[in-house]
């Protein structure tokens, strides 16, 4: 029987047989990885460079930034030389360093919008405590929890999945490795071990999203007590994408890893596994960025009061009895 020792490369799995549909593969994915690598990359340049932004809310921008460089990098490029090339091989180290960066830039990830949503709930809901709450060197900790929190995790899972023997293969059906997918591959029962890890894992996940909709629902709570009707369009316009980007993270990280085999199939698990790892990365940059101008502060000329968001800070202005009000300054 063939053990893990006798295993030096998986094959992964194509988008294509026709060269011609292999190419065009190769043309979507150079797109996306063009955009999401040149929107990150303008976020990392203005945060490094514009003093004024050297804030809470853009130190972990700029972190989450360099996180979705990472995650896109990690599986997007050797799917387009796979095209490119008509080739599906990659090397067993390959295939581990895949798992291991994944898991720990996922999982950093989201432990950073875990953050993100808490620097949210802060800024909105408790504006004369921010800056105790949230100094400097509280935001240094926080962004380094969750590297951390990665990193350990990667380290759990890559170490146990690939000390699994293999017995059914070297054939995973996805266009990156994929922990389900080498489990897949794996010799009877040898892999509740992993999967009982995964359970945990996807558990404080849920756990952690949790923490997510309870901070929006609070910040969409402060928003409706304003007077402005365009004050909570822009803040529902702004949020809202973020928290659906977050929702599609979740639900698809958590539908791959913890569905049952009898509704598997190719497909299916090319597009969610192409959800929750090049989608997020790739629209970030947009959801983070769009109406950028609208952080600054500006006069309210109705006597009325706005509402200038971009679902992290939050400036509310009010004119009426000659006062001034800055929920959050930048």
């Amino acid at each position: 029987m063939p053990n893990i020792s006798s295993v030096s490369e998986f094959l992964l799995l194509p988008f294509a047989d026709m060269r011609e549909l292999q190419l065009l593969h190769f043309g979507l994915f150079l797109g996306i990885y063009l955009a999401a690598f040149l929107g990150n990359g303008l976020i990392l340049t203005a945060v490094a460079c514009d003093h004024r932004l050297h804030t809470p809310m853009y130190f972990f921008l700029l972190n989450l930034a360099l996180l979705d460089l990472g995650t896109i990098t990690t599986t997007v490029p050797k799917a387009m030389a796979n095209s490119l090339w008509d080739n599906r091989a990659i090397s067993y180290e390959g295939c581990a360093a895949q798992v291991f960066f994944l898991f720990f830039l996922l999982g950093a990830e989201y432990s950073l919008l875990t953050v993100m949503a808490y620097d949210r709930y802060v800024a909105i809901c408790k504006p004369l405590h921010y800056g105790s709450l949230l100094g400097s060197r509280v935001c240094a900790q926080m962004a380094a929890a969750a590297w951390g929190s990665g990193f350990l995790d990667a380290v759990l899972h890559t170490a146990n999945t690939f000390s699994l023997p293999l017995c059914q293969g070297n054939a995973v059906d996805q266009f990156f490795c994929e922990i389900p997918q080498i489990l897949k591959l794996t010799c009877s029962h040898a892999y509740l071990r992993e999967v009982g890890l995964l359970v945990f894992s996807l558990s404080l996940t849920f756990g952690c999203f949790v923490f997510i909709v309870v901070s929006y629902v609070q910040i969409f709570k402060a928003v409706l007590r304003t007077p402005s009707e365009q004050g909570w369009h822009k803040a529902f316009s702004m949020c809202l994408p973020h928290l659906a980007v977050v929702s599609l993270f979740v639900s698809t990280g958590l539908f791959a890893y913890l569905k049952p085999p009898s509704i598997s199939s190719p497909s299916m698990d090319l597009l969610v596994s192409f959800l929750y790892s090049v989608v997020p990365p790739a629209v970030n940059p947009l959801i983070y960025s769009m109406r950028n101008q609208e952080l600054k502060n500006a006069d309210d000329k109705d006597g009325v009061g706005r509402i200038t968001v971009m679902c992290g800070s939050v400036f509310v202005i009010r004119i009426g009895d000659g006062t001034k009000r800055q929920f959050l300054h930048q």
